[in-house]
C-alpha cells in the first residue's frame, strides 16, 4: 500500500480509504469484521463513516426489512471490531461525520454548537473509543454562523475528542468561508473535503478542487465508481450478470456508448474498468484517497490492483476525450 499526508497536515492516510457505508444494511457483521481486517493486512489505515450510515436502503419493489436498521448501526458495528483489541484502533485513521438527521428532535442534526457536542459524544459511545481522527462536516449548514461551528469543533479537540475537522459536500466558496473563519480564530480549520468525483461526475474540477488545492484540503472522492457503471456495468448487463435499476439503468441506457468505449480502452489495457477509475482518481490534483465501499471481501481485493496502476499521458487524455472534464471557474464557462 501507498501512503500520502492528509492535506497539509503531518497525517499519513493509505491511497485508499475504506468506506463503511454498507456495513449493517446490506453487509453482516462477520463480513464486515473480515473486511476490516483484510484492510489492515493489505495496509489500507483509512476508513470513514458516518454517524447516520445504518439505515437499511430498500430496493424498489421491495418491502422495507426494519429488523436492527437504525442511524448508528454502522459505527457500533465498527466499534464491536474495534473492541476486539490487537491494535485495530490504533492501527487506523478513523474518519466520521456530523450533520444528518439523527432522530425528529429539532436539534439532533445540522451543525449547532450543541449537535455537535451531543454527536460528537454519541459517536465515540458507538464506536467504542476516545477520539475521532478526522470529524467531518457532512453538509454545508447555511444557517449556523462560523464561528460557533468552529467553536464546537475547537472544544472537542482541546477535550482530546477529535484531532482534525474536515468537510463533506461542500462547495468552493464554502471552503473559503470555513478557512477564512478559521483563520481568524487562529485555528488550522478544514484538512480534507470529501466530494462526489468520478470520471462521470466531474463539476468539482470548476472550483472545489482549486479552493482545496489554495486551502491545503486534500480531496476524498465518494462514489468512485457511480454506483458500478465505471465497473463494467455495460458488459455485466448485456452477459446478465448483473440487472441495473433505478438511476444506475437510466444512466447507462443514456451513456451506453461512453461507458462501452471506455470498457473497450480498458480491454486494451489489460485492466479492470474499476481498477482504471479508481487509478485515474489517483493522478488528480490534491486528490488523496478515493472511497471505496465493498459489500464482500472480493470487491474489497479487487480495489488494491489500483494503487499500482500507472495511467501514461495518452491513457489519461483518451480517458478526457471519453469523459470530458471541467477548467478552473470562470474559464470553463466564460471568455
Amino acid at each position: 500500500m501507498k501512503y500520502t499526508h492528509l492535506g497539509r497536515s503531518g497525517l499519513s492516510i493509505s491511497r485508499l480509504c475504506l468506506g463503511t457505508m454498507n456495513f449493517g444494511p446490506l453487509t453482516d457483521e462477520p463480513t464486515a469484521f473480515a473486511i476490516m481486517d483484510r484492510a489492515h493486512e493489505t495496509g489500507v489505515n483509512f476508513f470513514d463513516t458516518a454517524n447516520v450510515y445504518g439505515r437499511r436502503q430498500t430496493p424498489p419493489g421491495q418491502v422495507a426489512d426494519n429488523d436492527q436498521s437504525h442511524a448508528g448501526w454502522t459505527e457500533e458495528i465498527v466499534g464491536r471490531w474495534f473492541a476486539q483489541g490487537d491494535g485495530r484502533r490504533e492501527r487506523t485513521v478513523l474518519a466520521t461525520k456530523v450533520y444528518g438527521n439523527m432522530s425528529d428532535l429539532p436539534n439532533e442534526s445540522r451543525l449547532s454548537a450543541l449537535n455537535i457536542k451531543r454527536a460528537c459524544e454519541a459517536s465515540l459511545r458507538r464506536l467504542q473509543t476516545d477520539y475521532i481522527d478526522i470529524y467531518q462536516m457532512h453538509h454545508i449548514d447555511r444557517d449556523t454562523p462560523w464561528d460557533e461551528i468552529w467553536e464546537a469543533m475547537d472544544v472537542l479537540r482541546h477535550q482530546g475528542k477529535i484531532v482534525y475537522v474536515g468537510s463533506s459536500n461542500f462547495g468552493g466558496w464554502h471552503i473559503a468561508q470555513a478557512q477564512e473563519a478559521a483563520k481568524q480564530r487562529h485555528c488550522l480549520g478544514l484538512v480534507s473535503e470529501q466530494s462526489l468525483y468520478n470520471l462521470f461526475v466531474r463539476d468539482i474540477e470548476r472550483e472545489v478542487l482549486p479552493a482545496a488545492a489554495f486551502y491545503g484540503l486534500s480531496l476524498i472522492p465518494w462514489s468512485p465508481l457511480q454506483g458500478g457503471l465505471l465497473g463494467g456495468a455495460a458488459r455485466q448487463a448485456r452477459e446478465g450478470r448483473r440487472r441495473l435499476q433505478g438511476l444506475a439503468k437510466e444512466t447507462l441506457e443514456t451513456k451506453r456508448p461512453q461507458v462501452e468505449s471506455y470498457e473497450k480502452l480498458c480491454d486494451e489495457l489489460g485492466a479492470p474498468p474499476a481498477t482504471v477509475a479508481l487509478a485515474w482518481l489517483l493522478t488528480r490534483p490534491t486528490v488523496a484517497a478515493p472511497i471505496i465501499g465493498p459489500r464482500t471481501l472480493a470487491q474489497f481485493d479487487s480495489a488494491l490492483p489500483a494503487v499500482d496502476l500507472d495511467l501514461d499521458g495518452d491513457t489519461l487524455a483518451r480517458l478526457d476525450d471519453i469523459f470530458p472534464g471541467h477548467k478552473p471557474a470562470p474559464e470553463d464557462y466564460a471568455w
